[in-house]
Parts: C-alpha cells; sequence; structure tokens
C-alpha cells in the first residue's frame, strides 16, 4: 500500500444519543493530526463532521471540506479549512475520492452508509485500489457487519471482497490495518468463470 496522506472521513451530521460518537470522532481528528494526515470531509460543521474536523483544524492539521450547494445553503461553513462548493452528490463524492488515499466511515446515517458502500463498491469493481476502513465505535456497525456476514454465506459477496473492509474500534490499529491493506486480488469481472454467467 503507496503511503497515506489524505484520509477521507465519512460520518453523520448529527452526534447521536450517546457522547461516545462525539469523543470517538474528536479523537480521531487528534490522530489523524498527530500523523501529520489530512483530512477530506463534507464540508458542514455539524454533528460529527463538524467535531473531527475542528480537532483536525485546531491542531494545525489540513482539512478540505467538499459540500454540496444545497447543502452549504443551508448550514454553516467552517473557518480556517478548504471548502470546495459542488454542484450536487455526484461531484461531491467523486472529489472526495480524487483527493482522497483512504476512507474511513464514523456511525452515522443512511448518507454516511451511502458514501461508505460507493467506495466500497468502486473498490470491488477495479476504479480504484484505496482501502475502506469502518470506526466501530460502541459495536454500532456490528449488526451491519452481521447482514454481509450474511450476505457471503449467501453468495452475493465474495470473502476476499468482505475481508477487504477494514473494521476495528481501535483508532491507532485502524490506521496500522489501513497502512498495510492490499487490495483483494481478482476483480469482480475479472476472468469470471463461464459456470458463473447467467444462461439464456
Amino acid at each position: 500500500m503507496d503511503e497515506l496522506k489524505s484520509i477521507c472521513v465519512f460520518c453523520g451530521s448529527g452526534t447521536g444519543t450517546d457522547p461516545i460518537y462525539g469523543n470517538a470522532a474528536r479523537i480521531l481528528g487528534d490522530l489523524l493530526t498527530r500523523r501529520g494526515l489530512n483530512l477530506v470531509y463534507g464540508g458542514s460543521n455539524i454533528g460529527l463532521m463538524g467535531l473531527v474536523s475542528t480537532a483536525v483544524r485546531d491542531g494545525g492539521g489540513k482539512v478540505t471540506g467538499i459540500i454540496p450547494k444545497r447543502i452549504a445553503d443551508h448550514v454553516p461553513g467552517q473557518e480556517g479549512i478548504t471548502l470546495e462548493v459542488v454542484p450536487g452528490m455526484h461531484e461531491r463524492k467523486a472529489r472526495m475520492y480524487e483527493l482522497s488515499d483512504a476512507f474511513i466511515s464514523l456511525p452515522g446515517g443512511i448518507g454516511t452508509l451511502e458514501e461508505t458502500f460507493e467506495a466500497w463498491t468502486w473498490n470491488q469493481l477495479g476504479y480504484h485500489a484505496k482501502p475502506v476502513a469502518m470506526l466501530n465505535v460502541k459495536g454500532y456497525f456490528d449488526p451491519l457487519l452481521t447482514f454481509l456476514d450474511g450476505m457471503t454465506s449467501e453468495g452475493f459477496l465474495r470473502g476476499n471482497q468482505r475481508d477487504s473492509l477494514l473494521v476495528d474500534a481501535d483508532p491507532e490499529t485502524l490506521l496500522v490495518k489501513m497502512t498495510n491493506w492490499n487490495p483483494p486480488k481478482g476483480l469482480k469481472w475479472d476472468k469470471l468463470e463461464p459456470s458463473t454467467r447467467v444462461q439464456s
């Protein structure tokens, strides 16, 4: 894996019901700063997004926010960061992927999951070879991980692709996993066996 320089963090625009989520966002931001890693994120100054970006900014790290105009018109921005306003969600995600060497998901809602799964899908299809990881605060992602295990056992997700999604509750351990990560061998559409093709 090439050296990580910029980390994209997907996370909620809310803080959840337990203070542990906000604390995890701050801890992750502090860790990125200590490691000299740039932060790329969704551009808002609210929720976990605001907490992780503020931690990086206040620690002297570089922060780049990418936000669609529709959202930028309704939520506060953040001083002391680079903010790019883009036309829509598709442009937002494309720009985030372009600027980042890896992706970490903190707890969040459907937007966080959508961004995570698109990044992971692009990895599966060979559009990028960058690690995708989940910081599993308070076991937040456990039900989702169980579902993914079921997808694998039912034959809808390859085992090596399932294993490529990095998960840990400790941010430092997660960063080590990301640094040591290698893309799974055999992309989904590489050397597809004739027996797996749908017969007409």
